[in-house]
């Protein structure tokens, strides 16, 4: 007999319990523990929504990874799993075996049915793993701790998806007994007023990754610190687009001092980035001076420095343990880049990524910075390109960036000399200047992935330019 047959026959046992409801529902509280998960996959996949929602009120786990199961929201199964639910909220004795304490709709938990049905465990990658610890961060403290319904939240509408007003809707009427636990909400276009009430819902100590894409008005950075400072656990924060609005000095100062006494609340905040932001200019002192704990990641792109800005961040011990530095498509042409020398001398020991990707940096200021780049050892992504260069400039970043042995990614302009009067790259003079830089930079080291010119991915033709968490597809060694 072969090791599927085992597996085999459970099926065919559930598949037969499953063609009575009735029967099937009766005997739950005799169903072994270990035969849950595999009958319950046989009542989603028939769809045998009553079955489900007798199973949900009898779970006795922990944790329901519903989500690995639907892939896409399917309402009709959650109207039954939630009647569930609700039957067992308003039991004031709830059932021996049930242990459900948290209801897991993101697509996370795919190993919980394989590993339970008798299969090989499917590869499971960081991110997953890291969110099926949602069940250990929730300890369970009583019979009566609230349920967490964990999922994320992603708007590109001006209106609520169906599945989110629904678990918006049955949380506030279960509010004490159910909380929405969101751990990344993004918000690309909706409504403040709209944006508000989700905020109202989800459990504000749940989101650690915030993104807020169309911060357009002063009102908006007002409304949106009043949520921002509940929300005590959070690790990223992002902010773009806020550029539409011209504000007087007092006004600034004013919006300034309510956002950043927010930051005096966020003890956990690692990761903070600033796009195309103009509310802050000129003020960034203040806000690095508000954070309580250190910064991996700091991305201040898109024209938001001023030098008065980057004057001050060498200073602060918020920023001396940082990872990635980016600071893209900022006007670094007309600002002195001695104190980017210091904040990069400062954190050379833990710095890995660094974008100074179209910064306007010519060869007089790429000198100010090289003897600092050329200390940070830790370095495993450099991009460079963008920037106006010159041949000799590249010879001498490349004989800087050579002695850093642990870059696996190095992207850098076509030279100057490469360029026709449009700045495009004629590729018949590019060939011979890229194999000279090629043999400087490997009497030295051998590169991983290099790429001179205009960057984007070969397969997908996504760029790096604008955020730090970037994989290309398939970059190999250069011919």
């Amino acid at each position: 007999m072969s090791l599927q047959a085992p597996r085999r026959l459970l099926e065919l046992a559930g598949q037969s319990l499953l063609r009575d409801q009735a029967l099937a529902i009766s005997v739950l509280d005799e169903l072994p523990r270990e035969l849950f998960p595999l009958l319950f996959v046989e009542a989603f996949t028939s769809r045998r929504c009553e079955v489900l929602k007798v199973m949900v009120q009898a779970w006795p786990f922990p944790c329901l990874p519903l989500g690995s199961l639907m892939k896409t929201p399917d309402l009709e199964i959650l109207h039954y799993v939630v009647d569930g639910i609700d039957c067992l909220l308003a039991q004031k004795v709830r059932p021996r075996r049930w242990k459900l304490q948290v209801l897991e709709l993101r697509d996370v938990d795919e190993n919980f049915w394989t590993i339970w049905s008798g299969a090989r465990p499917l590869p499971c990658s960081p991110e997953a793993m890291s969110k099926r610890q949602t069940v250990e961060d929730c300890p369970r403290t009583g019979e009566k701790q609230p349920l967490k319904v964990f999922m994320d939240v992603c708007l590109k509408e001006k209106f609520m998806d169906e599945d989110l007003s629904f678990f918006s809707g049955w949380v506030q009427h279960r509010r004490g007994s159910v909380h929405l636990c969101c751990t990344k909400v993004v918000n690309y276009s909706m409504s403040i007023l709209n944006f508000r009430n989700i905020l109202e819902t989800v459990y504000p100590d749940s989101i650690q990754v915030l993104e807020i894409w169309n911060v357009c008005w002063p009102c908006m950075i007002v409304e949106f610190s009043r949520y921002l400072s509940q929300m005590r656990n959070l690790r990223k924060l992002f902010i773009s687009d806020g550029c539409r609005y011209l504000l007087s000095s007092d006004s600034q100062e004013r919006l300034v001092a309510e956002f950043s006494s927010v930051f005096l609340r966020l003890e956990y905040l690692q990761m903070l980035y600033i796009r195309r932001v103009d509310f802050f200019r000129g003020y960034l002192d203040q806000l690095i001076r508000c954070l309580r704990s250190p910064l991996e990641t700091l991305a201040l792109t898109y024209g938001f420095l001023e030098e008065e800005d980057l004057k001050w961040l060498p200073w602060y011990p918020s920023l001396s343990q940082l990872k990635q530095l980016n600071l893209s498509h900022g006007a670094l042409r007309f600002i002195r880049l001695e104190p980017l020398r210091a904040l990069l001398e400062k954190v050379a020991a833990t710095l890995q990524t660094l974008f100074l990707v179209d910064c306007g940096i010519g060869y007089s200021k790429l000198r100010v910075i090289l003897p600092a780049l050329s200390r940070c050892s830790n370095l495993t992504t450099f991009c460079f390109h963008g920037n106006d260069t010159s041949m000799d400039a590249l010879k001498d970043l490349l004989r800087h960036t050579g002695r850093l042995s642990n870059l696996s990614l190095e992207t850098y302009p076509a030279p100057r000399e490469s360029l026709d009067n449009r700045g495009r790259v004629i590729l018949e003079l590019l060939t011979p200047l890229q194999a000279e830089l090629m043999r400087i930079l490997r009497e030295v080291r051998e590169p991983k992935r290099i790429f001179f010119g205009p960057v984007s991915c070969p397969c997908c033709g996504t760029s790096p330019i604008e955020q730090l968490e970037f994989n290309f597809c398939l970059w190999g060694r250069p011919a």
